[in-house]
């Protein structure tokens, strides 16, 4: 007997593609994630790194970090996935699944724009730095946050 709930065959489907579609967003996610976390392991080992200020080095170890929780919470629903195959409650994983990556992508939000500033400040300054990360936080936020939430907001309150 099955622990399933019943569902018709369209739904089932309806349900595997949306299943699909979260793990390929997760594995889109989850590169970017992994390069910005490899550039960033690299980066102390570089000589010019040792020059950088005391806020600086603040900065990468924030920047690192949230680069790092990035990555472990793109990556979740996959390990999940696997280690609780076969999935007993559908709609319940995908729910749980999108909390992390929607977590993964704050972490990443505020990783990149970090980066950008550390990036930027060693090759123009402080000033500049400042406003390059804050012309990609903008863009982040646009893009990522506000474009999409206003899309749903519109959709939903379409009759």
């Amino acid at each position: 007997m099955s622990t399933e709930p019943d569902t018709t065959d369209q739904d089932r489907g309806h349900d595997e593609d949306d299943l699909g579609d979260l793990l390929q967003e997760m594995r889109v996610l989850l590169q970017g994630a992994q390069v910005l976390t490899a550039f960033l392991i690299i980066l102390p080992f570089n000589q010019r790194f040792e020059t950088i200020s005391e806020r600086e080095e603040w900065v990468y170890i924030a920047t690192f970090v949230l680069s790092v929780l990035s990555l472990v919470l793109f990556s979740a629903p996959a390990a999940q996935h696997r280690l609780l195959r076969p999935l007993q409650d559908r709609e319940r994983f995908k729910n749980h699944a999108t909390r992390f990556l929607i977590a993964g992508l704050a972490a990443a939000s505020v990783a990149l724009v970090l980066a950008t500033q550390l990036v930027t400040n060693q090759v123009v300054g402080t000033t500049p730095s400042l406003i390059c990360a804050g012309g990609v936080a903008l863009a982040v936020a646009a893009f990522w946050w506000i474009y999409p939430w206003r899309k749903r907001r519109e959709l939903s309150a379409a009759p």
